[in-house]
Formats: structure tokens, sequence, C-alpha cells
């Protein structure tokens, strides 16, 4: 199964698009509404959860892409 995918705050600035348990991100955008457009590409191409964070590093929103299991 894939990673969910988060935008958030760069360390060097900009917004990184970061897998869960990456230690680096996959990629790194000037403005928040490219790594956006970037992190939905991706949901929608391995079809999971991409989740938006602000400044605060609070998620802003939640995107699923693809289908969602409860267990079954």
């Amino acid at each position: 199964m894939a990673a969910n995918i988060h935008v958030i705050n760069g360390k060097q600035g900009g917004w990184d698009v970061k897998r869960d348990g990456a230690v680096k991100a996959s990629a790194n955008f000037e403005s928040k509404e490219d790594a956006i457009k970037f992190a939905e590409k991706e949901g929608k191409r391995y079809n999971v959860e991409v989740f938006i964070h602000g400044e605060d590093g609070k998620i802003q929103k939640r995107e699923v892409f693809g289908k969602i299991s409860y267990g079954r």
C-alpha cells in the first residue's frame, strides 16, 4: 500500500510534498498552490490520502483519492 502524502512547510523555505515515513520530501515548491497541485496529482495516481497543512503545521484539509478500506 502506498503512503499518504502531506503538503507541509519546507525546512529550507517554500512548501514540501512528503510521504508518510519519508526522510526527505518528494518535491519542494515556492508556492503552496503548486505543492497542492502536485500532491493531488500524486494522490490520484497512487489512490492515497492527501493532507494539506497550514503554516502552523495543523491539518487544514484532507482529500481522499481511491477506495477507502474499513477493515474488510
